[in-house]
């Protein structure tokens, strides 16, 4: 099946937005016309076109949809906390047009049929693509290699192992050889286990005075050293997902600057929270890597200006009520970013950080071009996959304003700068605020 072409063909006529797309480098006020599921024209209107609906985008701006690498649809394992459809229809009201699904489903998407069971089930409810993310090994148990070129043939835009133990470095090393073999990305989530207590905060003055477990930032980088030596070796094209810390990104910037095939991204939410913050034992706060130092959080902000992070992600994890109201080291980590993916990393520009162009880049183009998808651009004739975002547009993230199953956010009640009004898939409206 084609998991790509429009439900139905429909000509929709945005007027007056400022339309932004850094791979055209164009930034200019126009109109755009979308016919048959396409980009039919920018600023000249195709002979013969007439609109069946028309949105007036003024003071707005029209950009490619978002691009998400790190999401989890909770579908098929985890329905109380959410379902392919409920957090499709999420991603949607966020701008977000095609998002990337972890392994760890209930079963692992390890086979075929998982993979393309997603799929297919994105594909019926028409909101957003969900593009999985294959299982390193089997049912990411760390021991054997899961069948990589099968899952790569069904639609896996890379594989990951997320930060579930491996057996032994040599596994790693075979798995990496493996996905090179196939020019297959690998997906780290760099952690080394043993220093990793469940519950954990980051490893600190405020771990110590509330009695929580600490997670050191050494936890992170012991890892990312050893796994980019082993993408020295190997030659895989590696991107290190959520990193956290000051030397994470230094480490990245040294591999880049060496040649290295590696990029990397942050959480929007590691560019805002700090450990204090969990003063009070928020479970919302619960988060995984935790959140770090202020010195940590700026560091990754000047990682995302220069671009050694050259992408956000929001790291999407719906949890149902009960999931979040245990101890807080007995609490799920996670939290429901969808709502605030495009508010929050807009902020970087609203505070002279980036351009547009620079945040487009790194919530579209550049997660597009890593995962070699037709998408993060308004090319004529490419796929209509764009939404409408209002910058000036302010509002409170409230409970009835999240549209994902999962309401566990620590941003609730905050206000926002910046809402998405409309979003089109492949050309078809999947979302218009109100």
């Amino acid at each position: 099946m084609d998991f790509s072409r429009p439900h139905f063909n429909q000509r929709i006529l945005i007027r007056n937005g400022r339309v932004i797309d850094p791979m055209q480098v164009l930034d200019q006020v126009a109109d755009v016309y979308i016919a048959d599921g396409l980009i039919a024209g920018i600023g000249q209107e195709p002979l013969g076109f007439r609109a069946d609906f028309e949105f007036d985008a003024k003071g707005m701006l029209v950009i490619p949809g978002a691009v998400d690498l790190c999401a989890r649809v909770r579908e098929p394992g985890e329905s109380q906390k959410g379902s392919i459809h409920s957090e499709t229809h999420a991603a949607a009201a966020a701008g977000i047009t095609h998002l990337c699904c972890l392994p760890d489903t209930n079963p692992i998407i390890d086979t075929r049929a998982v993979a393309v069971l997603i799929q297919e089930r994105a594909y019926q409810s028409g909101y957003a693509h969900v593009m999985p993310i294959g299982a390193m090994t089997r049912g990411l148990e760390g021991h054997q290699l899961a069948e990589m070129h099968a899952l790569r043939e069904a639609g896996c835009v890379g594989v990951s192992q997320l930060r579930r133990p491996l057996k032994s470095s040599q596994v790693l090393l075979r798995c990496l050889e493996y996905a090179s073999t196939f020019d297959l990305i690998v997906f780290f989530q760099s952690e080394e286990q043993s220093l990793c207590p469940a519950g954990g905060v980051h490893a600190g003055p405020t771990a110590t005075r509330l009695g929580l477990p600490g997670i050191p930032e050494c936890a992170e980088t012991i890892a990312l050293a050893r796994d980019l030596m082993l993408v020295e070796y190997t030659g895989v094209r590696a991107h290190f997902g959520q990193i956290s810390c000051a030397a994470s990104v230094e480490l990245i910037a040294t591999a880049q600057a060496r040649g290295l095939p590696v990029t990397a991204d942050v959480a929007v939410h590691q560019l805002y929270l700090t450990d204090t913050m969990v003063d009070g034992f928020n479970s919302h706060f619960h988060v995984r890597p935790p959140a770090r130092t202020e010195a940590d959080r700026q560091a990754l902000i000047d990682g995302v200006k220069s671009g050694v992070i050259s992408v956000l992600c929001s790291d999407h994890q719906p949890h149902e009520a009960a999931a979040k109201s245990q101890p807080f080291s007995d609490t799920a980590s996670g939290l429901s970013a969808f709502s605030h993916f495009l508010p929050l990393s807009y902020e970087l520009v609203h505070n002279g950080l980036l351009t547009e162009s620079e945040w487009v880049q790194r919530i579209a183009m550049n997660p597009a071009h890593l995962i070699n998808l037709d998408a993060g651009h308004l090319g004529q004739g490419s796929n209509a996959n764009l939404c409408v975002f209002d910058p000036n547009a302010r509002w409170r993230l409230e409970p009835d304003s999240i549209l994902s199953a999962g309401k566990n956010t620590p941003f609730l009640g905050r206000e926002l700068q910046g809402r998405v009004q409309l979003t089109l898939r492949d050309g078809t409206m999947s979302y218009r605020l109100g």
